[in-house]
């Protein structure tokens, strides 16, 4: 039994090489019928602050009963409450020193003793085989004391010989994890650092004659399908028999020299939007293999990436593995739920940011349906801190590392239908073991190309990529117009003339863009829209799909999501994880409705009686939808029907008569015509809206004009107009109950695209190159305005104040005019009118966030706790992002209004306000119609128990106060949302700069 001391013998934590000891060549993740035993389950469990600890535990008879028992598959930062450590976020940092290959000796270690039952009958199997799924970060294993080896590479599978030192009956396995190795330096993924065994473990007897390995290429051509088979397996295995049932197929071949590939007539393809797959089974006398194939052929012809001969426009998302309880451990009951709701948001490609997902998530791409860019385990990025000195990714001590993980991710994988591009990894600079790892995958699948975005030049890939290309340089990318006025070229990012050109002949997809970090992005519909432009653009992936936050609760017990910093890490990156247009909790936040609008797979279009479909799909036709109208008036539905619609091959057009429409003299008249499901599938009922357009049919009516009011004379004291009452020209009370305002509101609770420094290259209006929008802000006071009274007049049931409001330690000032009237007779007295005229000074340097005004509701009797309003919804929106938003009557408790991003912001804007009714409990407590200012432009509204100030204040949600006030907040103008958490600002046309702005609103009692 060795009972030296670990650190006398663990070269290994520093040492760049993939593994050691019993390793087995990577092969497929197959499902086989071979016997297998899962080690999932309770294993004993110690966890060490070192690694300098002895490893007598490793022997058989070792006495493990004062150890504490953790689940298999988990990670131990998310297990015991604390007990064993906590979860570290961090995006490009890393969390140790930068001096490679080493890590500290404060590295924690955790040690697992698990007794497995070995039948009998295993003693027949040619081998026996550990099989490790995914283990963070390096581990070494023992079987009955006995040293079998050691493996790095945290989210890839590793398979270990222990046939000489398993035994019928009681087996004891041992294995250690380091949180830390040489191969955490090449983990350096935008996420937790989440150690142990997390993903399955199981023990697999290998049968003599048995199959090692099975790969089935396959291809598609005009109905024709061909399969490439590659059967690893030695000569005596041999007869191997492949069936495909449903096709009718049954090959024998009788030795290895004559398996080759065979033709298939009248096969239905594979493709994203029709997974149609077939059971194939490989089998020899010992061991039958089960698959599903799908045949596709995967191509770049020109600057075009092709599947099965047409175009791909990849609508995706950047997927990490995560769950706010078990972080990266897989549940498929819950995975198979996520994929079915991407598919419900047009969502139709995955890039597995940045490792390969648990085998299983690949299974379900194929049956569901998505173009999967399948990523290796690779990010370095913490060495651009140092200017990328010691970047494994060009040093020659690491190429075998880097390889390992390519082969071990390709091998896994190869059989998925899904899978139509390899990705080396992320963020790793650029060199020479990149160029390796894409040679090795050029050789061992022609087929499917080789992506690295960090490959500027394009000099070992075959795709063009960029990640947070702002949409001019996108447009650039995607235009032929690759000379500039005087002949010379235009480059691209990091790239001369010459290798410009290059570029410019490939495909280009965003890897990543529209970074959905909090509320936010907008400018979706501007990257889609030169898709549609310039073919040689392939669409994206969205960064990112889900939050990241881990459920943990406060010393009360109050839950939250936490991110970076809340488990009291060294260093971190704060919320930077909590970017996803999914909240942590699974709930789809407006930017997911937003981006589903935009990438809808259907354009519908309307042009006077007639309504112009058009198929956006790669290959599937319409036969799938029906296409239904309605009519609403004043958004009360009147009439509805459904379009006789022809059916539409893939980029067809039809243009399909539309019904009489009885348009309303006095209200307004919208057509919304929807594409929904016929038939329930594996991913969304009957009747979900797959695509949708609306059209305003309304008879124009002109903006009713502002009284003149004349006799306005100085006054103060108690006033009241119909149901207002005000004391020295401050509203008081509305219709009986205590009201406050208006009071002018220029500030946002800051997004995190607000508070992100601007890089100054191509920033929205008055940027400042590493400053955020939210500091501008700040330093204008905009957070901190105060009001000066200049006079109060009273008119015939009128009344008049104008205030200037401006901040502490500056000049700059805005005036409010508020003129409250009263107009006609009724039993309040008339209509009760408020027209605000907000006119700024000069000298403002800055955007503004909005031009609005906050009243304040206090509670009462009842506080105000529900809306109804006929505008834009039913989702919150902004001037870069409305494209989910549609014209109705909509309405929603003040709570459901607000988003609950994990950091407070601004949050529940609804824009093209036309009336709101506000209500507490079932009592209607006041009707507000907007009315839209001269130019024709209508407000949005804001409903929420907090104040801006108070939200920016807050750090989480549940620091947010307890309140006693409903604030409402009606928004002239608000600024857009852009990308700038990472990416591009706030486009020019959505900047807002400080102007003179409108508001009129009726107002009456409930």
């Amino acid at each position: 039994m060795r009972t030296q001391l670990s650190s006398e013998h663990s070269a290994y934590l520093s040492d760049p090489a993939p593994g050691r000891g019993a390793l087995r060549p990577a092969r497929s993740w197959l499902r086989s019928d071979a016997p297998a035993i899962s080690l999932n389950g309770s294993w004993r469990f110690r966890l060490s602050p070192t690694a300098s600890v002895t490893e007598e535990f490793a022997a058989d008879d070792f006495d493990d009963a004062g150890w504490d028992t953790l689940p298999v598959p988990a990670h131990w930062v998310l297990e015991g409450d604390g007990a064993y450590g906590r979860p570290i976020y961090t995006n490009i940092q890393f969390p140790f020193p930068i001096d490679p290959p080493h890590v500290p000796d404060e590295n924690p270690t955790g040690d697992y003793r698990r007794q497995v039952e070995l039948p009998a009958d295993w003693s027949d199997a040619e081998r026996v085989v550990l099989r490790f799924d995914g283990v963070e970060s390096v581990f070494k294993v023992w079987v009955n004391g006995v040293e079998i080896g050691s493996a790095a590479g945290s989210r890839l599978a590793h398979e270990f010989d222990v046939t000489s030192s398993v035994r019928p009956g009681g087996n004891v396995v041992a294995v250690r994890v380091h949180q830390w190795s040489a191969a955490s330096y090449v983990e350096d993924q935008d996420q937790w650092w989440l150690p142990g065994i997390f993903r399955d473990v199981t023990l697999i007897a290998r049968p003599a004659g048995g199959l090692d390995d099975v790969w089935l290429r396959t291809g598609f051509d005009d109905g024709r399908g061909t399969v490439d088979p590659e059967i690893t397996a030695d000569a005596t295995a041999f007869p191997v028999t492949l069936r495909i049932p449903e096709l009718g197929v049954e090959r024998v071949w009788s030795t290895p020299a004559e398996v080759r590939a065979f033709p298939l007539a009248d096969v239905h393809p594979w493709s994203a939007e029709r997974p149609r797959l077939y059971d194939v089974t490989v089998s020899t006398a010992a061991e039958t293999i089960a698959l599903r194939v799908g045949f596709r052929t995967v191509e770049i012809r020109g600057d075009r990436f092709l599947v099965n001969g047409r175009r791909v426009v990849f609508h995706g998302v950047n997927r990490h593995e995560a769950h706010p309880e078990r972080g990266r451990v897989f549940d498929e009951e819950h995975a198979r739920e996520d994929l079915a709701r991407m598919k419900r948001f047009n969502v139709n490609a995955i890039r597995t940011s940045h490792y390969p997902p648990h085998p299983r998530l690949l299974d379900l791409a194929d049956e569901l349906g998505f173009w999967v860019v399948l990523e290796c385990d690779l990010e370095t990025h913490g060495f651009g801190k140092v200017g990328w000195v010691g970047n494994p990714s060009d040093d020659p001590a690491w190429r075998e590392a880097f390889l390992d993980r390519i082969e071990r991710t390709v091998e896994r994988d190869k059989n998925h239908p899904s899978v139509v591009m390899w990705s080396l990894g992320n963020e790793a600079g650029t060199g020479s073991n990149l160029a390796a790892m894409s040679a090795w995958v050029h050789a061992r699948d022609p087929e499917r190309p080789v992506h690295y975005e960090g490959d500027y030049t394009g000099e070992y890939t075959d795709v063009y990529s960029r990640m947070y290309a702002s949409v001019s340089e996108t447009e650039r990318i995607g235009s032929d117009n690759s000379c500039n006025s005087d002949g010379s070229g235009s480059t691209l990012l990091n790239c001369t003339p010459a290798q410009s050109a290059r570029q410019r002949t490939r495909p280009f997809l965003l890897c990543e863009y529209a970074h959905a970090m909090g509320n936010g992005p907008g400018g979706f519909d501007q990257y889609e829209e030169l898709v549609h432009r310039y073919p040689r653009l392939h669409g994206g992936f969205v960064w990112e799909w889900r939050d990241h936050g881990i459920l943990t609760t406060t010393p009360d017990g109050t839950p939250y999501h936490a991110y970076g910093g809340d488990f009291g890490e060294v260093v971190h990156d704060g919320n930077f994880v909590m970017d996803g247009m999914l909240l942590s909790d699974d709930v789809p936040t407006p930017s997911l409705h937003e981006y589903r609008a935009v990438v809808q797979p259907f354009a519908l279009a309307f042009d006077g009686d007639r309504l112009t479909v058009t198929n956006l799909r790669h290959s599937a036709d319409s036969c799938d939808l029906r296409f239904v109208w309605r009519v609403e008036h004043d958004g009360t539905r009147v009439a509805d029907g459904v379009l006789e619609v022809p059916v539409l091959a893939a980029g067809g057009t039809e243009h399909v008569p539309l019904p009489p429409i009885t348009v309303s003299p006095d209200a307004e008249t919208w057509l919304t015509v929807d594409a929904v499901l016929a038939e329930a599938t594996a991913w969304a009922p009957a009747g979900h809206v797959v695509a949708t357009a609306q059209s305003d049919r309304s008879v124009r009516r002109p903006v009713p004009g502002v009284r003149p009011r004349t006799g306005w004379r100085p006054g103060s004291g108690a006033q009241a107009l119909g149901i207002a009452d005000f004391v020295d020209g401050s509203l008081v009370r509305l219709a009986g109950r205590e009201v406050s305002g208006p009071r002018l509101e220029l500030f946002r609770a800051p997004t995190d695209n607000d508070e992100s420094p601007s890089d100054g290259v191509e920033g929205s209006d008055a940027s400042v190159a590493g400053v955020s929008h939210a500091e501008l802000w700040r330093r204008e006071g905009l957070d901190r305005l105060v009001t000066r009274r200049i006079s109060v007049e009273h008119g015939p049931s009128a009344l008049r104040t104008v205030d200037k409001v401006s901040a502490a330690d500056s000049g700059q000032s805005v005036t409010v005019e508020s003129v409250w009237s009263l107009d006609g007779t009724g039993a309040a007295g008339g209509e009760l009118e408020l027209r605000v005229e907000i006119t700024p000074s000069t000298g403002w340097r800055t955007v503004w966030p909005r031009i609005g005004i906050r009243f304040e509701l206090p509670d009462g009797d009842a506080p105000v706790d529900r809306a109804e309003w006929f505008g834009l919804g039913p989702f919150e929106s902004y001037p870069d992002s409305l494209r989910a938003a549609r014209t109705g009557r909509f309405s929603s408790s003040v709570a459901d209004l607000s988003v609950g991003y994990a950091r407070p912001q601004e949050t529940g804007h609804r824009s093209g306000l036309r009336r709101l009714s506000l209500a507490a409990g079932a009592a209607e407590v006041l009707r507000i119609t907007a009315i839209p200012d001269t130019r024709g432009r209508r407000p949005g509204f804001t409903l929420s128990r907090h104040t801006p100030q108070q939200l920016d204040r807050a750090a989480h949600p549940h620091e947010l106060p307890v309140t006693t006030t409903t604030q409402l907040i009606v928004d002239a103008a608000q600024h857009g949302l852009g990308s700038r958490s990472c990416g591009p600002d706030v486009r020019p046309e959505f900047a807002l700069r400080p102007e003179a702005r409108t508001i009129r609103l009726r107002i009456a009692a409930g």
